[in-house]
């Protein structure tokens, strides 16, 4: 229940003085330890992106995109050029720092200014990125520009209600379930229920900590396997 009152004695929103609107996601590169998450360049990630996901030979990557799988890499460069260059939805293709290959894409998208909210999607980790810190790590960064850098209050992720690795990965990044809007879309020409998941910037500090917890080099053994799980941390 709301703590504030207007002079009616109804309830209200806690205020927020002097906001402004935040400024918009630069189209800069953030570095890593295990990563660099860097806008997308067709000509320069294409190839690399196009050869990682072809290793998903199941398709399972694609099941809950509304875009894919793409067999050639033509194709799948004309979907970039198409889909990934523009400012919002903002694309960044996720580096890793021992190979200085590509192998996954996620973007800022529903990029809100106004009311400092954001969200993070079309999220696809090629099988060579799945379960590795540099996941793991390229999340963090992203969430770190959100709230540190660039100010937002909210930063959200949204999947098809079906999708239960994603469902899973939301949790465990420290994202708070939400709901589920029935209905919400079409996509592939099937149904689309979505659930919501958040974190806000009241949530980010005490998250701050645990993700640089887990990230600590002493969490890590030489051939950079964690120590303790970002959940023991």
């Amino acid at each position: 229940m709301s703590e504030h009152r207007n002079h009616l004695g109804q309830p209200i929103g806690f205020p927020l003085p002097g906001w402004r609107p935040r400024p918009r996601p630069p189209r800069t590169s953030i570095e890593g330890r295990f990563c660099r998450v860097e806008p997308i360049d067709v000509e320069r990630h294409a190839a690399d992106l196009h050869a990682a996901n072809l290793l998903d030979q199941e398709g399972r990557n694609w099941t809950y995109l509304a875009y894919g799988p793409f067999e050639r890499l033509e194709g799948y460069r004309d979907w970039m050029r198409s889909t990934c260059l523009g400012e919002d939805p903002l694309f960044h293709a996720i580096i890793d720092s021992t190979t200085g290959r590509a192998g996954g894409v996620a973007s800022y998208l529903r990029i809100d200014p106004a009311p400092g909210v954001i969200e993070v999607g079309h999220i696809n980790y090629a099988p060579p990125l799945q379960r590795t810190a540099a996941a793991t790590e390229a999340m963090f960064l992203m969430m770190r520009r959100v709230f540190d850098e660039l100010g937002y209050r909210r930063y959200e992720w949204k999947c098809d209600a079906l999708n239960a690795p994603s469902r899973a990965a939301a949790l465990r990044l420290g994202f708070q379930f939400e709901g589920i809007f029935r209905q919400a879309t079409i996509y592939k020409e099937r149904n689309r229920d979505t659930a919501w998941y958040a974190i806000i910037d009241r949530d980010w500090p005490a998250l701050k900590a645990r993700y640089e917890r887990w990230l600590d080099p002493a969490n890590f053994t030489a051939a950079l396997g964690q120590r303790r799980k970002l959940a023991d941390c």
